[in-house]
């Protein structure tokens, strides 16, 4: 097998054998993921943050 054919027969499994989602249910998850992503951020820079502050501290007793 050749790569033409099997890059063709990939666009051709792509096109006519994969269901795809709608447009709509695509969009919704891509919002719940950047919510989740964001929220999930906050919550690292959070725990870095009190982290930072209680090395700072603890080291400033020494």
């Amino acid at each position: 097998m050749n790569l033409v054919k099997y890059i063709k027969d990939s666009f051709e499994e792509l096109r006519n054998k994969v269901s795809w989602i709608s447009w709509e249910e695509a969009q919704k998850s891509t919002v719940v993921v950047a919510v989740f992503t964001v929220l999930f951020a906050l919550a690292v820079f959070l725990v870095d943050k009190v982290f930072q502050t209680g090395l700072s501290e603890y080291f400033k007793l020494f």
